[in-house]
């Protein structure tokens, strides 16, 4: 697990404001030990979006601001519920499918914080996902 305490010049804040592009949607995230479980990921909608994530309890993540602003959406197993700024379109964060009691939150977003210079961050392989394999059991009987 990659831990962040430092990303470019700025330290990580216990408590460190995130927001969209517009201001709109403002988030105060608690990360007393600085950003955890620094990721990339390689599904579908990550590849697209090209964030890199951190990972934050469901109850350390306060929305200060926007909560009207926030739209989200949902698709393949319905899990994964990614919220993004209806005014600006910027993903702020989202619920994840690989762990339902977390946040993912785009470190683009944190306050002071260029995601370039985060450093070390591996990519996780998104495209295989445990969630996305049918269980033998469910699985339908051969065509042939």
């Amino acid at each position: 697990m990659t831990t962040l305490r430092k990303i470019g010049d700025t330290l990580i804040q216990p408590k460190h404001r995130a927001s969209c592009h517009c201001g709109g949607v403002v988030l105060e995230l608690d990360l007393p030990q600085g950003v955890m479980d620094a990721r990339r990921c390689t599904c579908s909608m990550c590849r697209r979006k090209g964030a890199i994530m951190g990972a934050v309890a469901l109850e350390g993540l306060h929305i200060v601001k926007g909560a009207e602003l926030l739209s989200v959406y949902r698709f393949n197993t319905m899990t994964a519920e990614h919220y993004f700024c209806s005014r600006c379109g910027i993903y702020t964060h989202h619920r994840r499918r690989s762990n339902p009691n977390q946040y993912g939150f785009n470190l683009g977003c944190l306050e002071g914080v260029d995601p370039h210079q985060a450093q070390g961050v591996p990519v996780n392989d998104g495209v295989n996902h445990p969630a996305d394999r049918v269980p033998e059991s469910a699985a339908p009987p051969p065509l042939f």
